[in-house]
């Protein structure tokens, strides 16, 4: 497996301006170090522990005390599948679903919404847009009841 295939290049983006919608559930120092291709952020805080954002669940997880545990636990079980989508990217690949630069994948309808993780819920989408628009839903949502019937208001 080369890593690469799984993650999305870095350069030429404004991290801190893409991630500024999250501002309420982000540290506010915070070093992005890899991003799947469904946006999901694996980045380091301060304290060099490396937790990842998952922004079709809208849930920050910790998932090392440092980037070397991280490089020892991603080889371990289904890590590298569970924190890189690997399986479900490879879906996107052989279903024809290619990314450009400044692309990503994103569920059509949002897991937290019960989309389901599969290709037929997935679409190529701007990278920016994606992370806002994500943000909005999920800190509109942040503090409701499993179950509750919510109206979104996305603004511009």
């Amino acid at each position: 497996m080369n890593i690469s295939d799984y993650l999305i290049d870095q350069a030429g983006h404004d991290w801190a301006a893409m991630l500024s919608d999250w501002a309420w559930l982000l540290p506010e120092d915070l070093t992005v170090w890899m991003v799947n291709r469904f946006g999901d952020i694996i980045f380091v805080p301060d304290d060099g522990s490396v937790q990842l954002l998952d922004i079709g669940a809208g849930v920050v997880t910790p998932l090392a005390d440092s980037r070397e545990t991280f490089c020892t636990l991603i080889d371990t079980g289904d890590n590298a599948d569970y924190w890189l989508l690997i399986s479900l990217t490879n879906e996107c690949v052989a279903a024809g679903l290619t990314l450009a630069p400044g692309q990503c994948y994103s569920f059509r309808i949002a897991p937290v919404l019960g989309g389901k993780y599969e290709a037929g819920n997935i679409e190529v989408v701007d990278l920016a847009v994606n992370y806002g628009l994500l943000a909005q839903i999920h800190q509109q949502i942040k503090d409701l009841p499993d179950g509750t019937r919510v109206n979104l208001v996305l603004d511009e």
